[in-house]
C-alpha cells in the first residue's frame, strides 16, 4: 500500500457518512494526491469536490499537514445548522447578543486562527451568509454577532461538496463571486467505482481494523468476495465498504470471507449507478451474478445477533447498545434531538446513555450554545 490517510485518531470517528480511510493505489488516485501535495504548500483557498463517503475531509487534513501553516484543523459541516445560528457558529458572538448568550464566544474562524478552516457541504450555505462569508474572505476580519468591532484573522480555507456548484451559480442558490473566490484550485474526488484500484486495499486495511476491534485473527478475502467487491458500484463509497466489510468480519468464519458474507444494500438510492465491472471477466457482465451477495438480501438483525450469540460474543448487550447508539448518533450528525428521535427517547435519556458509554464527555461547558444543535469538538475539529 502505497499512502494511507485516516483521521488521527480513529476512535474518535466512530461510525458516521464521512470516509475514514484514503488509499491511492488506483493511478487517479495517485494523479490526485500528487495535485493536493503540490497545492499544499501554497496559501490558495481550495474547492473539493465529491460524492459523500469519498474522504473529502481526509483530502483537507492532508493538505493542512502538507502546508507551512502551524495553526489547527478545524473541521465544520455547513448543513448541520440553520440559518439562525450558522453566523454566531462562524463568526462567534458576544455576551447579551441574543437570549442564551451568557458569555461572549470566538467562532469556527477564530478558532481556526493560523491555521486551515474546512467548510463540508459549503452548496448548504444559506445565501444571506454566502455574502459574509465572501467579506470576510476579501477583508480577513471577522466581525461576531452584537459588535462591531472587527477581529483579525489568519485563516487558509478549504470548502467541500458534493452537488455541482455551477449548477448552483445558474440557479441563483450559491453567489458567483464567492465560488470565483472558493475555486482557486479544485480537486475533483473521484467516487469508489471509479478507482476500483483502491478497493481491495481498502477493504484490507477495514479487515485489519475490524479484526483487531472484534479480537478476531486477521482475516482474507475468497476469491469469489474479491470479486464481488469489484463488481460492486458502491454508491456509499468508502463509508459503505467499511461497513460491508465490518459486517462480514461478525458473520464470517473460518478466518475467511466469503461472497455470501458480504450484505450489499437491498435497494438504490434513486439514479444511483447500477452495478458495472471493474475488471474483465467472463461471468460478470454489468449484472448480479447468480447466487450471489448482490441477489441474496435476507440476512435479517435477527441472524446477525444469533450470529453473535453462537460465538459468545464477549460483552453481548454493551456490545449492540454500543453500536446502535454509536451509529444512530453519527447518522443524525452527532446532533442530540435528532438522535433522541430517531431512537425514540427522550434527550435526558440519549444523554445518560452518550455519557455512560462513553460518547460524550461527562461534562461539558456549554458557552451559552443552543444544546440542541451543539456539537463536540474532537480533535480540533468542530464536528457536526
Amino acid at each position: 500500500m502505497n499512502k494511507l490517510l485516516t483521521f488521527p485518531d480513529p476512535q474518535a470517528h466512530p461510525l458516521s457518512v464521512r470516509a475514514r480511510a484514503l488509499v491511492f493505489e488506483d493511478p487517479k488516485s495517485a494523479r490526485l494526491l500528487d495535485t493536493v501535495e503540490r497545492v499544499a504548500p501554497t496559501e490558495a483557498a481550495l474547492l473539493i469536490i465529491g460524492e459523500t463517503g469519498t474522504g473529502k475531509e481526509l483530502i483537507a487534513r492532508h493538505l493542512h499537514e502538507h502546508s507551512t501553516r502551524k495553526g489547527p484543523f478545524v473541521a465544520v459541516n455547513c448543513g448541520a445548522f440553520n440559518e439562525t445560528l450558522i453566523e454566531s457558529e462562524l463568526f462567534g458572538y458576544e455576551a447579551g447578543a441574543f437570549t442564551g448568550a451568557v458569555r461572549a464566544r470566538s467562532g469556527w474562524f477564530e478558532a481556526a486562527h493560523g491555521g486551515t478552516l474546512f467548510l463540508d457541504e459549503i452548496g448548504d450555505l444559506p445565501m444571506s451568509q454566502q455574502v459574509k462569508l465572501l467579506r470576510v474572505l476579501q477583508e480577513k476580519q471577522v466581525v461576531r454577532v452584537g459588535s462591531r468591532t472587527p477581529i483579525d484573522i489568519d485563516v487558509r480555507l478549504v470548502a467541500a461538496t458534493n452537488v455541482d456548484l455551477t449548477q448552483a451559480v445558474e440557479a441563483g442558490h450559491f453567489r458567483r463571486d464567492l465560488w470565483y473566490r472558493l475555486n482557486v484550485a479544485t480537486v475533483d474526488l473521484p467516487p469508489l467505482r471509479d478507482r476500483p484500484g483502491d478497493i481491495l486495499p481498502l477493504a484490507a486495511h477495514f479487515i485489519s481494523l475490524y479484526s483487531s476491534k472484534l479480537h478476531l485473527p486477521t482475516a482474507t478475502l475468497a476469491d469469489d468476495a474479491r470479486q464481488a467487491l469489484l463488481c460492486y458500484p458502491w454508491p456509499g463509497n468508502i463509508r459503505e465498504l467499511e461497513n460491508v466489510i465490518h459486517y462480514a468480519l461478525i458473520v464470517g468464519d473460518d478466518g475467511i470471507i466469503r461472497q455470501r458474507d458480504l450484505k450489499f444494500p437491498v435497494v438504490s438510492s434513486p439514479g444511483a449507478p447500477q452495478p458495472t465491472t471493474h475488471q474483465s471477466s467472463s461471468n460478470l457482465q454489468g449484472s448480479p451474478m447468480p447466487g450471489s451477495a448482490f441477489a441474496n438480501h435476507e440476512i435479517s438483525l435477527e441472524d446477525v445477533l444469533h450470529r453473535l450469540i453462537d460465538q459468545a460474543t464477549p460483552d453481548l448487550f454493551e456490545h449492540v447498545e454500543t453500536l446502535l447508539v454509536n451509529t444512530a448518533y453519527e447518522f443524525c450528525e452527532r446532533n442530540q434531538v435528532r438522535t433522541a428521535r430517531l431512537l425514540g427517547i427522550s434527550r435526558n435519556i440519549l444523554r445518560s446513555h452518550l455519557m455512560r458509554l462513553d460518547i460524550l464527555p461527562k461534562r461539558q461547558p456549554t458557552h451559552g450554545r443552543n444544546d440542541a444543535d451543539a456539537s463536540t469538538p474532537v480533535d480540533s475539529t468542530f464536528a457536526c
